[in-house]
């Protein structure tokens, strides 16, 4: 790929006559000494975690238009991205984050929100405009068919439970329904949602097997919850924030959203999705998307605003770090590939630069 990779950080050790390292140091000082790699496996990986989310690359988008939402699909190794303009070619893959090539949407819609279904093999976006057709779906990123939405409501986010095998999207300003649900993507089910709030991000827990979305504007309960995306029970915030997005990480046990507002507490991390605690960002940007990696063991969110700081990661979304982004473009979504080793972001604005990927962990 000719990338840089971690490969390229790091000092190479000295290797005794037992194959065994007797002494050698990474490039900041981080001591490996004695034979101890083992010893140090956690604070080897916290400096793996932290170089990695450290070196951003600012990438050329497929076109300067504006993207707002980032997936990756394992079975497919692409990067799959959407956008609210762009004359039909509202659509970017790339097997990379690096080369991005542009497609064409089912409809010139304004889409918001991506993501793939394992078990079903495909992508699914929704969008908040266009009659009858704010759903699209795809089995490969290229070719795209338009489908009818439950509603023409505003759909805001989108998200697969491998659990139910469901497709629950969100969104508002629908007469009926601000939630709809698609066993397959093709026929979606209204369903009505906890409050008429503006519903924005929805994502699913497979421990506690339940959806959780966040809201930006309504009423105080800006949380809701649901076993089966059908019933919903609205949940109170740590904080009346402008909450915009919200993930699952698996490793913690935690739900953790971010905030597309001023003030404390941006950030608000639960088990359960009940009972929410306020944590301070690393910055007071407005946070626009939140994701977890597994492989690194931390949440990484991006923001709209910010001075060189439009990154920030957390090991366990109590404590956060600012991190450089590769450029002050409005970071809208963020998205990790275990199989790259990478995150990978796009933006809404920027000079032929509205994608970032961070440093390869592979």
């Amino acid at each position: 790929m000719g990338e840089k990779t971690l490969n390229d950080i790091f000092y190479k050790p000295d290797i005794g006559a037992s194959g065994a390292v007797e002494k050698g140091k990474f490039d900041d000082g981080l001591d490996v000494a004695d034979g101890k790699i083992k010893d140090n496996e956690n604070n080897i990986k916290s400096y793996i975690s932290k170089m990695v989310v450290s070196n951003w690359t600012g990438r050329k988008a497929a076109a300067d238009i504006k993207w707002v939402n980032v997936c990756w699909s394992p079975e497919l190794k692409i990067f799959c991205a959407v956008a609210i303009d762009g004359d039909g070619s509202n659509v970017m893959t790339s097997p990379d984050g690096i080369t991005w090539t542009s497609r064409n949407a089912a409809a010139d819609n304004k889409w918001q929100s991506i993501c793939w279904s394992p078990k079903l093999e495909i992508f699914c976006a929704v969008a908040w405009s266009g009659i009858g057709n704010r759903v699209m779906t795809s089995s490969d990123g290229i070719t795209w068919t338009g489908r009818n939405s439950a509603e023409d409501t505003k759909w805001r986010g989108v998200c697969w439970s491998p659990k139910l095998e469901i497709f629950c999207a969100v969104g508002y300003s629908g007469v009926v329904s601000n939630v709809m649900t698609s066993s397959d993507g093709i026929t979606w089910t209204g369903r009505t949602a906890a409050s008429g709030n503006y519903w924005a991000s929805v994502c699913w827990s497979p421990k506690l097997e339940i959806f959780c979305a966040v809201s930006f504007i309504g009423s105080d309960n800006k949380v809701m919850t649901s076993p089966d995306g059908i019933t919903w029970t609205g949940r109170l915030p740590a904080a009346g924030d402008n909450w915009y997005s919200v993930c699952w990480s698996p490793k913690l046990e935690i739900f953790c959203a971010v905030s597309y507002m001023f003030g404390d507490n941006k950030v608000m991390t639960s088990p359960d999705g009940i009972t929410w605690t306020g944590r301070n960002a690393a910055v007071d940007n407005f946070w626009a998307s939140v994701c977890w990696s597994p492989e690194l063991g931390l949440f990484c969110a991006v923001a709209y605003t910010g001075d060189g700081n439009r990154v920030m990661t957390s090991p366990d979304g109590i404590t956060w770090t600012s991190r450089n982004a590769a450029v002050d473009s409005s970071w809208a979504s963020v998205c990790w590939s275990p199989e790259l080793g990478n995150f990978c972001a796009v933006a809404n604005s920027g000079d032929g630069n509205r994608a970032m990927t961070s440093l390869f962990f592979h």
